[in-house]
């Protein structure tokens, strides 16, 4: 699919049969949003995923979760999430729809002259496509570049307190499990 060329679709066939898929921007924010959400369980996520997606759930709903999750991942396969010694999810999260709300808007109304708030449907690839491509100077991109800079020794002491302090700063959450956070802290050691 090349979004220049190609007409961004509405529409997943399922079985040789066409259904309809919900667009939105909004669909999928929410759709990331319950799947980021660990107080439901994983078994317990398919009704929810399958009535915000389609207006008319598909009986195939196993091949329906599929596509969903191709929809979701603007029509590449979904990328698996790392492994390995010293990978954690908190550690990958560039942002959070949820918790930078506040600047995805802003970044948004200021790059696009777009307002979230007024704008009826704006397809989900379109809203990725327009994510992807916020400039640099864009506080919500400095965000996200503060979350993920590697610290290292070429950086200058005041650099470096920089950094770490707009980390601290700009830190997300760290939602997992205390299971979870002990596999991370273990992983990182390089005790498993």
């Amino acid at each position: 699919m090349n979004i220049l060329v190609d007409l961004v679709p509405e529409t997943v066939e399922i079985d040789g049969t066409d259904y309809l898929i919900n667009s939105d921007f909004r669909t999928s924010i929410l759709f990331e949003l319950l799947m980021q959400d660990t107080e439901i369980a994983d078994e317990n996520k398919t009704m929810p995923i399958l009535q915000l997606y389609y207006p008319e759930i598909p009986p195939n709903t196993e091949a329906a979760v599929l596509m969903a999750m191709w929809f979701y991942a603007c029509g590449n396969e979904p990328r698996k999430a790392k492994t390995g010694k010293g990978s954690s999810d908190i550690q990958e999260m560039r942002y959070s729809f949820e918790h930078d709300a506040i600047y995805i808007y802003t970044a948004y109304l200021e790059q696009y002259h777009i307002d979230l708030q007024d704008i009826e449907d704006l397809h989900w690839w379109k809203f990725r496509a327009m994510f992807r491509g916020l400039r640099e100077d864009c506080k919500f991109a400095k965000i996200m570049q503060y979350r993920t800079i590697t610290l290292n020794d070429n950086m200058s002491k005041e650099e470096r307190k920089f950094y770490i302090n707009m980390k601290i700063l700009y830190a997300l959450p760290d939602n997992r499990s205390e299971e979870e956070k002990e596999e991370g802290f273990s992983d990182a050691l390089g005790l498993m």
